[in-house]
């Protein structure tokens, strides 16, 4: 008697696997999003070294308006991962990551170093890719991430607040 076929049982469709919109997991599939990436970061090698450098660290070599430019060149991988249902604190990291590169890129010289170091699009796409293959597992990293740098900001505007305010009473209390 031939055996008869058991059903294949599927499990529940996890809802921050699917796109936010139908167009989303079509229209920035991972190849396009890898290529991008890539020519924005590590298209090119320097002879003889191990360093690489894309389109992002050139372009960013024009004063003042070529970070900007390959700052939003570099959005559309942050736009994508919001089509594509990546969770906000990753979303979040990833504008972060983001707005160091445009920020600390527009420093003449050690900005463009700093490009060439960072490679933010990298950073991004393997964020993008690493939540689409594990949505839940790692999104304390991005929090613990977020709360680093918040604490980091808070220290760069706090502590010269400080330094102002006890070196204000300093001077007032000098005969």
């Amino acid at each position: 008697m031939p055996q008869q076929a058991r059903p294949e049982v599927l499990p529940p469709e996890d809802a921050t696997l699917r796109a936010r919109t139908r167009v989303g997991g079509k229209l920035f599939d991972d190849e396009n999003l890898d290529l991008l990436a890539h020519v924005l970061d590590d298209w090119f090698r320097i002879p003889g070294t191990s360093i690489r450098f894309g389109l992002d660290g050139i372009i960013g070599l024009i004063p003042g308006l070529g970070d900007v430019l390959a700052g939003l060149a570099s959005c559309i991988i942050v736009i994508a991962a919001w089509f594509r249902g990546v969770p906000y604190v990753t979303l979040a990291r990833m504008v972060v990551n983001l707005g160091l590169d445009v920020v600390i890129g527009a420093i003449p010289l050690l900005g463009d170093a700093f490009d060439i170091a960072w490679k933010a699009n990298r950073r991004n796409y393997a964020l993008l890719s690493r939540h689409l293959r594990q949505p839940h597992r790692h999104t304390w990293k991005d929090a613990v991430f977020l709360l680093c740098i918040l604490v980091a900001l808070w220290a760069m505007f706090a502590i010269p607040v400080l330094v102002i305010v006890w070196l204000a009473e300093w001077l007032l209390k000098r005969p």
